[in-house]
């Protein structure tokens, strides 16, 4: 049955009413403090209230993702029909309909009172026969999405290209062993940058989802990493052809749905960015359940990322510990949360990247309402966070812990000779030679660390 133009599933019932609002019985989500029960307020996120000079929306930049918030159905690997029907979707995969959610993103945007959005190319408008379906088809979605940024003043933070849902790329895209298909994920790249660039996108993201290998004995490893790393200059050569001033990132994560993905962790693609000599043309966005996956914590994954300089952007979620799979979880852990928003301070915030909630409702909670709950836990969580890590700022107890325990390299000459790197092997062996007695032994203080930390949160 067609009820206003749009298909039902079920009855006409079901249908939210486009003429006046997607989400009626939802206001603006307001700050209400730290005493509400009000799921549909925010308790510790006050956009405009400052932390530490600067305004909490601007530390944190939060961004809504487009595939979870409106292309998840609630599916998982036991599950494939899914779980959630939104009443403002008729599951056509049309122009239409695709139109249609642009509405409904900016809507929600509004309501959220969130600045920012990320997007895949084929989140936004459905895939067509042939490329040039495709991105005609992305041509006239995006000027419906041009449209609505400029009634409201929503941002991109940043763009990418999904190479790794049609089957085209089941053996990977810039590492596949069959050049038509690296030749197509190139046009499909050149295609998101540029609509990125259209759209003032302040970021572009690559993520590697089959850019790996499922079987060894089968993989020339040498030659799909040369290519991988000839993609990525293709990228910034068109980047800088056409004028694209955002930041470029790599999203890094060790497996799934390949068993082995190239892009592993921070520290791989660090090694594979300066092996190539491409260390100065990007950056990192890191997602908390990829350092997980990969063995880490998320704040490792940072903290590597924030050593060399090269934390660009976060995809913020969690995972569930005990299954094996990339679940994209609402932030809701205030520790993990709080170690990740000291070394985003620590270097000044994240501009021109920020926090995109790459996370998606339960299965099970599939009314709308979870989509505001889902997103406002996420916000108050680092929030919350980015308020710890303000009173210990202004506490001032943390660092001069950290440097009364490395202080031995700023005071003695035999410390600043190692950092300076003016030094040799024979010189060293000489000092201990002079000085033989056992070095003394000095206490991490690992719980007193752990207790400071537990009275921040």
């Amino acid at each position: 049955e067609t009820v206003l133009g749009v298909r039902c599933r079920s009855s006409p019932a079901a249908l939210v009413l486009m003429s006046e609002t997607f989400f009626p019985g939802i206001e603006t989500i307001k700050y209400e403090g730290p005493e509400s029960r009000n799921p549909l307020a925010f308790k510790y996120y006050n956009a405009d209230e400052e932390i530490l000079g600067r305004k909490m929306k601007d530390w944190l930049r939060y961004a809504v993702c487009y595939w979870h918030t409106w292309r998840g159905k609630g599916w998982d690997i036991f599950g494939p029909d899914g779980t959630i029907t939104r009443p403002w979707d008729d599951e056509s995969g049309s122009v239409e309909n695709a139109k249609r959610i642009v509405k409904v993103h900016f809507e929600f945007l509004e309501k959220l009172g969130v600045d920012y959005f990320c997007f895949h190319d084929r989140d936004v408008a459905p895939e067509g026969n042939t490329l040039a379906e495709s991105n005609k088809n992305l041509d006239e979605v995006v000027a419906v999405i041009k449209e609505e940024m400029n009634r409201t003043g929503k941002k991109l933070l940043w763009g990418t290209a999904n190479l790794f849902s049609n089957k085209r790329y089941m053996n990977g895209a810039a590492t596949n062993p069959n050049p038509h298909v690296f030749a197509y994920a190139a046009a499909q790249v050149k295609k998101a940058l540029e609509v990125t660039k259209e759209l003032g996108g302040e970021n572009y993201v690559l993520w590697g989802g089959r850019e790996g290998y499922a079987c060894l004995l089968n993989t020339d490893v040498k030659q799909e990493l040369d290519n991988l790393a000839t993609f990525l200059r293709l990228v910034v050569e068109h980047k800088k052809k056409i004028g694209f001033t955002g930041t470029l990132l790599i999203e890094p994560k060790p497996r799934e749905p390949t068993s082995h993905q190239y892009d592993f962790d921070a520290a791989t693609v660090m090694g594979f960015l300066r092996t190539y000599g491409l260390e100065k043309e990007f950056k990192l966005n890191l997602e908390a359940n990829h350092g997980t996956l990969a063995g880490h914590s998320a704040e490792h994954e940072v903290a590597m990322a924030t050593a060399y300089g090269m934390l660009g952007s976060i995809d913020a979620n969690q995972n569930e510990s005990l299954l094996g799979w990339d679940t994209d979880i609402f932030p809701q852990d205030i520790r993990m949360a709080t170690l990740i928003m000291r070394y985003v301070v620590k270097q000044g915030g994240l501009a021109p990247g920020g926090f995109n909630f790459d996370a998606k409702v339960r299965r099970e909670s599939t009314d709308v309402e979870d989509l505001f709950i889902a997103h406002i836990l996420g916000m108050d969580t680092y929030a919350r966070a980015l308020r710890n890590v303000g009173k210990m700022e202004n506490d001032k107890l943390w660092d001069p812990m950290i440097e009364a325990r490395y202080n031995g390299y700023s005071s003695s000459d035999l410390g600043k000779k190692i950092v300076s790197g003016e030094t040799s092997f024979e010189e060293l062996a000489k000092y201990i030679e002079e000085n033989p007695n056992e070095p003394e032994q000095r206490s991490g203080k690992e719980e007193k660390f752990c207790s400071l930390l537990n009275s921040y949160l």
